[in-house]
C-alpha cells in the first residue's frame, strides 16, 4: 500500500496559506491607499507625465508642423486636443511640452537646493557674522515675491531658456537656505559632531562631509514642491511673454497663444495645456504633502 507524502521542501507554501498570504498583501495595500489618497494619486499622476514625456514624442506629430487646411479642428478621433490657429496638433505639443516642463521644474529644483543647502550649511554651521550676513541677504532676495523676482531677472537679460531657469533658481534658493540651515542648527549639537571633531576633521569636512548629508531630509521633501512651483512659474513667465517664446511647444506658451481663442469658441487651445499644468502642479504637491507631512511626524 503506497502512501503520497506531502511536498516539505523549504519553497514548498500550503495552498491555503498562499491564499492567506495574498489577501493579507492586497488588505495592506488597500490600507497603504487609505491612508494615503494623496500620494498614490500624486504618484500615477506622475508617473503617467512620466511616462508621457519619456515616450510620448516618439509616437505623436512634430509639434511644429502647420497644416493651414485644418485650423482649430475641435477635439476628435483624430486630433484628440484640437488644433490651433495654425493647424498644430495641440495634443502633439502638449507631450512635447510635458517633457520640456518637467525637466526644467527639476533642473531648476535641483540646482536651487545644491546651492541652497550649500548655503545654508555654511550659514548654520559657522555661525556668528558669517550666519548674520548670509541670512539678511536672504532676507533681502525674500523681501520680492519668487515670481516677480524671476520675473525682473529674465526681463533684464536676454530671455533665453537659460537664464529662465537661472531666475527661477534664485527666487526659491532663499528657501533652501531656511530648511537647510534650521537643520543644521539641530544637528551640530549632535554628539556625532563632537566625534567628528575630535577625530581631527577640519571644520569644513564636518560641515560637509557629516553634518550636510544628515540636514538634508527637509530640503528633499521640499524640492518636490519646489518642482511644481517652478513648473508654474516657467510657464506663468512664458505665458506674460518672457521667457520661453513661440513657437515653442511649452504649456504656459500654448495657454498665452489660446487665451485669445476662448472668445472666438476654441476654447481646446488652452484648455489641455492649461489643465496638463494644474496635474503636473497636483502630483508634485501631493508626493511633497504626503513625505513632508511623514517627515514633521
Amino acid at each position: 500500500m503506497s502512501t503520497t507524502v506531502p511536498d516539505r521542501s523549504p519553497d514548498f507554501v500550503p495552498e491555503e496559506f498562499a491564499g492567506a498570504e495574498k489577501q493579507s498583501r492586497t488588505r495592506r495595500s488597500l490600507g497603504f491607499v487609505r491612508r494615503k489618497p494623496l500620494l498614490v494619486i500624486g504618484a500615477a499622476l506622475l508617473l503617467l507625465f512620466t511616462g508621457l514625456a519619456i515616450i510620448g514624442p516618439f509616437f505623436v506629430g512634430d509639434p511644429l508642423s502647420t497644416d493651414p487646411a485644418n485650423t482649430f479642428q475641435p477635439p476628435s478621433a483624430e486630433y484628440w486636443f484640437g488644433t490651433d490657429r495654425f493647424g498644430r496638433d495641440v495634443f502633439a505639443r502638449s507631450v512635447y511640452a510635458a517633457r520640456l516642463d518637467l525637466t526644467i521644474g527639476i533642473v531648476i529644483s535641483v540646482l536651487a537646493m545644491t546651492v541652497g543647502s550649500v548655503i545654508g550649511v555654511i550659514a548654520g554651521y559657522f555661525g556668528g557674522a558669517t550666519d548674520e550676513v548670509m541670512m539678511r541677504l536672504t532676507d533681502v532676495v525674500l523681501a520680492f515675491p519668487g515670481f516677480v523676482l524671476a520675473l525682473i531677472i529674465v526681463a533684464a537679460l536676454e530671455e533665453t531658456m537659460v537664464n529662465v531657469i537661472l531666475a527661477v533658481s534664485v527666487s526659491f534658493v532663499p528657501y533652501f537656505i531656511r530648511l537647510t540651515r534650521a537643520q543644521v542648527l539641530k544637528e551640530r549639537e549632535l554628539e556625532y559632531v563632537d566625534g567628528a571633531r575630535l577625530a581631527g576633521n577640519s571644520s569644513l569636512r564636518v560641515a560637509f562631509r557629516h553634518v550636510l548629508p544628515n540636514s538634508l531630509g527637509p530640503s528633499v521633501v521640499g524640492a518636490t514642491l519646489v518642482t511644481g512651483y517652478a513648473v508654474l512659474t516657467v510657464a506663468g513667465l512664458a505665458f506674460l511673454s518672457v521667457g520661453i517664446q513661440p513657437p515653442t511647444a511649452e504649456w504656459g506658451v500654448m495657454v498665452g497663444e489660446g487665451a485669445k481663442d476662448i472668445i472666438t469658441g476654441e476654447w481646446w487651445t488652452s484648455l489641455f495645456p492649461g489643465g496638463m499644468i494644474v496635474l503636473a502642479v497636483m502630483a508634485f504637491h501631493f508626493i511633497g504633502d504626503e513625505f513632508g507631512g511623514d517627515t514633521a511626524s
